[in-house]
């Protein structure tokens, strides 16, 4: 179902791991609950929004045909949900917009749970989808925070992978707008998924899954438990010889091949009716190929020991990426009072590996370049039921970040005209280390003020130390007016801190690189380290439910005012994002949302009209041209990854045991650089072409006597639309990229 609602590694590391996982499964095991103790408070004033795009039981449905089958097991059935539920009050989302997508969407739509986890979210209002993966919400370039079961995700520096697949989760909400004081840190949006639990969703499958461009994707999943003891895990391999997108929009780009595994374990130990320990791990592996275009030689003149001819066809850059992450918590619930404290640690790495004598011909320069980070956070947030009108949540984040780069880059000597004196090339390594510290604290209350009206403030004290420093208190102010029985009115201030992305920023000495063909003369050599960027947020909306809550309309507007405004680019051949400011930014925009559900049937739709811009800026200036850095100085340029008009929509219909299904998204394009007649650039002026993506999906179940067999077949890009997503061209955008063409997917699952 999709709902949206106003509120919405190291070694010694896993040593450790084990250590905890032995601790879950030897604690004493759980009291029996009665079944009618009351939850802890929960939040608010919720109200639906976009569409049920599945039918299906839903997880408590699960949950109930469990404990039926399994009586000895429904005392610990009630305990589990009773503190999912507790767990889910501890946040609030009053003031907010909340879009949520459950496990039974994302198997209805097409390629179901084969898809990433950033195509399902392209199915969310104003997502906005860029290369490599990217998403974009609501203007801002990345921003977004991860929540697995309310717990942070320390960010990692992938650019391709995902670390978390839609085969864990029951449920992914996307929560934007005037934030309550617990979110913070990353407020574009927040992404929160529920993790499927072995207890109310027992059993499992396998599964293989394939198609155009030589892609296999085998996966697995299975949980269940044993007394208060409860397990899941999932997994799956791919193999395409589509891992980025293709450069040059053919059917089979040159040199894309990937491969990628993820892996995922949720363990819980109920100890008895007030506490729960959980264990969530999880790994993710790519090897991606950087693919090429056709064609080409190289335009900058230089010789490589006698070789100055190289054919773009024969280029063999490659990357690596892999994440591990794991996360021990503790929650209690009993009374008025209900808190979870947990700790988290994550390690990323990225190693991109050059052609060195391409590289070296096209671009000036062929770096070898690994970075990895690893974060440790402590995390714990509580509420607290003062009285029927009250409810006070506090809560702090502590983060401690290590970050390692080693680079090693071949370049060519230059003089002081910019001419290259020898064809042997020189060698220059950049190695560097940098630790981060995040502090984070918040206190709020959630005041019914009247009966149709409820109101949450607070107050959140953000600070952080790397390669810059800084600290902000920040209020927050929202409501939720309840108008008439299917009117609901929300809105809210925010005042937002968000340092920048620490494991992405880049400790290369420039002044290394003087006189060779990396750093040829006239180039910008300013490397001001990034900005927290600090900004007011405005946030207003109105929702009607109309034929008997059959249809629900939306409609949202935001405003916010920047300074430091933080964004991203790629600005060389290794994929990796580098983060920047502009001194100032303006972003806002107006979303349209509306869902239909009858009987078998049911449909969505989403349209959003935003504008970003962006003026001087005042971070990173070396990976800027002198002419782009004194345009942008003294005007206000369109964002690169402005997308002014975006639509997704779907519809599901379920005719004699087989479902239909269908899905699209519409752009106008992102944005690129616009040449005047008179030759001058103006950084992007203009936007690539617009395009609509249409995709198709089918299934089936057969009953084979207590298993299920599922038959899916999918289209992606049905009408095979030749789109581009970048064009080369723009600020900080290195390499053109289209998207998928039409692709033919099918696959079994057996559940059992």
């Amino acid at each position: 179902m999709v709902t949206a609602h106003y509120r919405l590694a190291k070694p010694g590391l896993a040593a450790t791991l084990i250590f905890l996982a032995a601790s879950l499964l030897s604690a004493p095991p759980a009291c029996a609950v009665d079944a009618t103790a009351s939850p802890a408070a929960a939040a608010a004033s919720e109200t639906d929004l976009a569409p049920n795009a599945a039918d299906g039981a839903g997880t408590e449905a699960s949950a109930a045909a469990a404990a039926d089958s399994e009586g000895s097991m429904a005392p610990v059935v009630v305990t589990a949900r009773r503190l999912n539920e507790a767990r889910s009050s501890i946040e609030t989302q009053t003031g907010a917009s909340t879009y949520t997508i459950d496990n039974h969407a994302i198997a209805a739509a097409p390629m179901g749970e084969n898809q990433s986890l950033s195509q399902v979210l392209l199915q969310a209002p104003d997502v906005v989808q860029d290369s490599f993966g990217q998403l974009h919400v609501r203007g801002d370039h990345n921003g977004l925070q991860y929540r697995l079961n309310g717990v942070i995700l320390p960010e990692g520096i992938s650019v391709f992978s995902q670390s978390l697949s839609p085969r864990l989760i029951s449920a992914v909400s996307l929560i934007t707008g005037a934030l309550p004081a617990e979110y913070g840190l990353r407020t574009a949006g927040v992404i929160d998924l529920t993790s499927t639990s072995g207890l109310l969703q027992p059993g499992g499958y396998v599964s293989v899954y394939g198609g155009s461009f030589g892609t296999i994707q085998p996966a697995f999943e299975y949980g269940g438990g044993s007394g208060s003891f409860s397990y899941y895990v999932t997994g799956d391999y791919k193999e395409s010889d589509l891992g980025i997108e293709s450069p040059d929009g053919s059917r089979d780009p040159l040199h894309d091949h990937t491969q990628q595994y993820h892996g995922f374990a949720y363990l819980e130990k109920i100890l008895d009716q007030a506490n729960r320990l959980s264990l969530v791990l999880g790994i993710s592996d790519g090897a991606y190929q950087i693919p090429n275009q056709r064609g080409l030689q190289p335009t900058l003149g230089l010789e490589v020991q006698g070789v100055t001819q190289f054919l773009s066809d024969n280029l063999d850059e490659n990357q690596q990426e892999r994440t591990e992450y794991a996360i021990v918590s503790w929650q209690h619930s009993a009374g008025a009072l209900n808190f979870e404290t947990s700790v988290a640690a994550r390690y990323t790495s990225l190693h991109f590996t050059p052609d060195p004598l391409g590289d070296l011909l096209y671009n000036g320069i062929a770096q070898d370049a690994f970075k990895d980070d690893t974060a440790v956070s402590w995390q714990t947030d509580a509420a607290y039921k003062l009285s029927t009108t009250h409810t006070v949540r506090a809560g702090f984040f502590l983060q401690h970040d290590s970050a390692e780069s080693f680079t090693s880059s071949q370049v060519l000597p230059v003089d002081a005209a910019g001419m290259q004196t020898s064809d042997v090339p020189l060698t220059i390594p950049d190695n560097g280390t940098q630790a981060q510290s995040l502090e984070s604290v918040y206190l709020q209350d959630e005041w019914q003020a009247l009966a149709p009206l409820t109101v949450n403030y607070g107050v959140r004290f953000d600070h952080y130390s790397a390669y810059s420093s800084g600290s902000q208190m920040s209020p927050r102010i929202n409501f939720v007016w309840q108008v008439a029985s299917d009117t609901t009115v929300h809105g809210g201030y925010s005042r937002y801190f968000s340092p920048p992305p620490f494991e992405l920023v880049g400790a290369a000495t420039i002044s290394k690189f003087t006189g060779t063909t990396a750093l040829p003369p006239g180039s910008v050599t300013l490397n001001t380290p990034p900005f927290a960027e600090r900004a007011n947020y405005y946030d207003f909306g109105v929702q009607q439910k109309l034929l008997s809550n059959a249809l629900t309309l939306g409609v949202d507007y935001f405003y916010k005012q920047a300074q430091h405004l933080g964004d991203e680019g790629q600005f060389g051949a290794p994929i990796v994002l580098t983060p920047f400011n502009y001194r100032y930014g303006l972003i806002d925009g107006i979303e349209f949302t509306g869902n239909y559900s009858v009987s078998s049937f049911s449909a969505y739709g989403n349209l959003s009209f935003q504008a970003g811009h962006g003026k001087e800026v005042e971070s990173a200036q070396f990976n800027f041209s002198p002419d782009d850095l004194a345009y942008i100085a003294s005007n206000y340029i369109h964002l690169d990854h402005e997308g002014r008009v975006a639509a997704s929509g779907g519809a599901s219909y379920l005719w004699q045991g087989t479902r239909f299904s269908a899905d699209f998204i519409f752009g106008t394009g992102l944005r690129q650089a616009l040449t005047l007649p008179d030759g001058s650039v103006i950084p992007n002026g203009d936007h690539t072409a617009s395009y609509t993506v249409v995709n198709l999906g089918s299934t089936h179940e057969f009953h084979l006597g207590s298993s299920l067999l599922t038959a899916r077949f999918d289209v992606v890009n049905a009408f095979d639309k030749v789109y581009q997503i970048r064009s080369g061209t723009g600020i900080g955008v290195f390499a053109p990229q289209y998207g998928m063409r039409r692709g033919f997917f099918g696959g079994l699952a057996w559940q059992f």
